[in-house]
This record gives structure tokens, sequence and C-alpha cells, in this order.
């Protein structure tokens, strides 16, 4: 009988972490995604047509388990006991540098495939840190700040509670 009641609680365990992860990337991949696009819209208005069409998605997969993996990390928790615009500014500056680091790796990547000269990498890396980059960087903090100050509330007032105001009929 013991066994069941270990095995329902691993299974809520899972369900809940496949369920953060799936919030994390639905709303990682809408924001990626709206600036991928409007990335290309602009660009296509002079002529020059990106073929990234699943970027942001690719990205948002990525990026939700880093979100996940850091918010198990000490470092991440550091401003929990202030008030909760601290740690959602703090989060959200974390996370954005976050992501803006696996962007440089992934351009240096990106280089080194197109070209295995570290040199020549390096430089495409430099074209690519740009910016254009930099106000997507910007785009990513603001939309983090959202993110996080719901699940700030979410941890300070519990999922439930949360979740039946956004969720359920208001009286």
């Amino acid at each position: 009988m013991e066994n069941k009641k270990v095995e329902k609680t691993w299974k809520q365990r899972l369900f809940h972490e496949i369920n953060e992860y799936l919030v994390n990337f639905v709303y990682m991949a809408i924001v990626f995604s709206a600036i991928v696009l409007y990335r290309r819209l602009v660009l296509a208005e002079h002529g020059i047509y990106l073929t990234d069409y699943f970027t942001g998605i690719i990205n948002a997969l990525i990026i939700a388990k880093v979100v996940m993996i850091g918010a198990f990390l000490s470092i991440s928790r550091k401003f929990e006991h202030k008030p909760l615009i601290v740690p959602t500014v703090y989060k959200a500056f974390l996370f954005t540098i976050m992501v803006m680091i696996f962007n440089i790796i992934e351009a240096f990547i990106g280089g080194l495939i197109h070209s295995p000269v570290f040199s020549d990498a390096f430089n495409e890396l430099k074209k690519h840190v740009d910016l254009d980059w930099l106000g997507a960087s910007l785009i990513i903090f603001i939309s983090f700040v959202p993110f996080f100050a719901f699940k700030e509330l979410a941890r300070a007032m519990g999922r439930d509670k949360i979740a039946g105001i956004f969720l359920k009929k208001q009286a």
C-alpha cells in the first residue's frame, strides 16, 4: 500500500514538472516567435528574407528548460524573502542574461559550423552582437517581467489560489 502512495507522489511530481515546463515553453514560444516574426517582417520590407521559421520555438524549448533548472539553483532564489518586485526584476534580469549567453554560444557554434576557423567564427559572432541583438534582449527582459511576476505571485499566494483567480469565473 505504501508503494502506491510513493508511486502516486512520483506521478504527481512528474505531472508537475511536465506542466511547469509546458507553461514556460508556451509563454516563451509566443514571445520568442513574436520577436522572430517581427524581425522577419521588418527585414522583408527591405527585401531581406529570412528562413529562420522555427528559431523562436527551438529557443523556447531550450530556454524553458534552462529556466526550470535555474529555478532549482540557489542563485535564482537569492531575493525571494524580499517584496515580490525584487525577485521578479532580479529573475527577469538573471534569465535575460542567460538567454543572451545562450544566444552568443549558439551564434558562435553556428559560425564554427559555417567556417571551422576560430577567427572567422569569432568575426561572425561580432557581427551577430549588434543593436538588433540588444533590442531583442531588451524585449526579452520586458517579457520576462510579467512571466516572473506571475510565478512569484503564485509562489507567495499559492498556485491553486492564483489558478482559481485566473481560470475560474468570478462572482
